[in-house]
């Protein structure tokens, strides 16, 4: 037996690289056209980013909170699982994080901070990139159009799209009973940032080019949130 000094995170990939990206090929394929679905959330979410309505957060909620439905039922359990036995756990946590969204979603306080905000461009930004950016990195490293991650469909940019959403939402009261909703809406965060390490984690070993894209979001946000924990009056740093 070797050392355990010995192994790499290569050593502990269940499956060949080729394997998952025909996996995701053939998923793309069998779901189609759910991509139109995916991407019409998509532009809803830009849509109501923009207009910043009083509901515009909540409207939010509700289709991140689909989007984490879905993969977790169609890609981690019904296809990752197939190469993957943690996929059944990632399924579960995907499953809570939509359960989550969707309990936001009936929060009247929730709000989504104005776009002249420092913090509401870098959440505009990543939710733009997830939308338009990343489903085409896999074309640039030599790959199909057919084994594209699309927002809604793919856990990777569903997750950098809610992260960047994450950053334009805050709640506007302080009343009593607000640390208790400002504790709910924390729980939303840690399952993305988790899953960007463990995505990044299973790029790298796969050699991927875009191993560090999801932890060097994660960070990203980390650093714009932390810089701007609390929303003022009118709207957040």
């Amino acid at each position: 037996m070797s050392e355990w000094w010995t192994y790499r995170l290569s050593s502990f990939l269940l499956f060949a690289p080729r394997t998952y990206y025909r996996l995701l090929e053939l998923y793309n394929a069998e779901v189609w056209p759910a991509h139109l679905v995916a991407l019409a959330l998509g532009l809803a979410l830009c849509v109501v980013t923009f207009q910043g309505r009083a509901w515009a957060a909540r409207a939010a909620c509700a289709i991140l909170g689909a989007c984490w439905l879905w993969v977790a039922w169609a890609f981690h359990l019904q296809r990752y699982a197939t190469i993957n036995w943690a996929a059944t756990g990632f399924a579960a946590a995907f499953a809570m994080q939509g359960l989550l969204l969707a309990g936001a979603a009936f929060d009247a306080r929730l709000r989504l901070r104005p776009l002249r905000s420092g913090r509401a461009r870098v959440g505009l930004g990543l939710l733009l990139f997830s939308l338009a950016v990343q489903p085409a990195l896999g074309v640039l490293q030599g790959r199909s159009w057919y084994e594209a991650e699309v927002f809604g469909i793919a856990p990777d940019p569903t997750t950098l799209g809610t992260l960047g959403m994450l950053l334009l939402m805050w709640r506007t009261d302080h009343a009593a009973g607000a640390a208790v909703k400002s504790a709910f809406m924390a729980l939303l965060w840690p399952i993305p940032l988790l899953w960007c390490a463990i995505s990044g984690a299973t790029l790298w070993a796969m050699h991927a080019a875009d191993a560090l894209l999801l932890p060097a979001a994660a960070l990203l946000v980390l650093f714009t949130a932390l810089r701007s924990p609390r929303a003022r009056s009118g709207g957040a740093r």
